[in-house]
C-alpha cells in the first residue's frame, strides 16, 4: 500500500488539510475494504486503488476546510462517502450514515467494525420515512443528483443554525436559482481535487 500511502499524503499536502497519520493509515484500510467488498457487492463504479484515492477519498477531503461539526449527517451514503472519510478524519464529529439500501448498510457497518470507528452510526432507512431523535449541525451529500431534491428530503433534518452541503460536479446555477422558501444560498465553493481533472463545487445552503 507504500504506493497509494504516498499518492494519499501528497493529496493531502496538495489540499493543504491536516489529516492526522494514523488517520491516513484508516483511510487506506477504508480503502481496502471497499475495494474487497466491491468486487461483490458493487458498491462504486471505480475499480482501481489508484482512482479511488483522487475521486474518492481525496474529493471527500476536499470539503474539510469549509465544514465542521459536532453532529453530521450523510445523506445517502452508498459506500460510506463523505461520511466515513470525515468521520475517519474529524474524530471529534458524531457522523450518522444513512442509506436505504440493506446491501450497502451491511458494509458499512462492517467497515465501522473493522476501522474501530466509535463516531460513526449506520441508519438504514429511507430518507423520506426516518424520523431522527436530533437535528444536525451539518447535513451533507454527495449522491443527489438534483439540488432541490436533497433540500426537500434532508432540509427538515438541519439544525436552525446548521448548515446543508452539497458536493456537486458542475455548477448547479439552475438549480440555485430555484432554491425553495426557507433556505438561501451560503456560500458557492470551486474545489480542486489534486489528480482529478473534473469540475467540484461545494454548495453551502442554510435554512432561515
Amino acid at each position: 500500500m507504500s504506493g497509494l500511502g504516498d499518492q494519499l499524503a501528497q493529496g493531502i499536502a496538495k489540499l493543504g488539510v491536516s489529516v492526522e497519520k494514523t488517520a491516513q493509515t484508516r483511510l487506506l484500510d477504508y480503502l481496502a475494504l471497499l475495494e474487497k467488498w466491491n468486487r461483490s457487492y458493487n458498491l462504486t463504479a471505480v475499480r482501481q486503488p489508484p482512482q479511488m484515492i483522487s475521486k474518492h477519498l481525496l474529493d471527500c477531503l476536499a470539503i474539510l476546510p469549509y465544514v465542521s461539526a459536532h453532529f453530521a449527517l450523510d445523506v445517502g451514503s452508498g459506500a460510506g462517502l463523505p461520511g466515513i472519510p470525515l468521520a475517519i478524519a474529524r474524530p471529534q464529529t458524531q457522523v450518522t450514515l444513512l442509506d436505504s439500501s440493506q446491501k450497502k448498510t451491511t458494509f458499512l457497518r462492517q467497515a465501522l467494525i473493522q476501522l474501530g470507528l466509535a463516531n460513526v452510526t449506520v441508519i438504514c432507512e429511507r430518507a423520506e420515512t426516518w424520523r431522527p431523535l436530533r437535528k444536525f449541525d451539518l447535513v451533507i451529500s454527495r449522491a443527489f443528483s438534483n439540488l432541490l431534491d436533497f433540500i426537500a428530503l434532508a432540509g427538515r433534518w438541519c439544525a436552525a443554525d446548521g448548515i446543508l452541503a452539497a458536493m456537486k460536479g458542475a455548477y448547479p446555477r439552475q438549480e440555485l436559482a430555484h432554491l425553495p422558501s426557507g433556505f438561501r444560498l451560503e456560500r458557492t465553493i470551486p474545489l480542486t481535487v489534486p489528480d482529478l481533472n473534473e469540475a467540484r463545487h461545494l454548495i453551502l445552503i442554510r435554512p432561515e
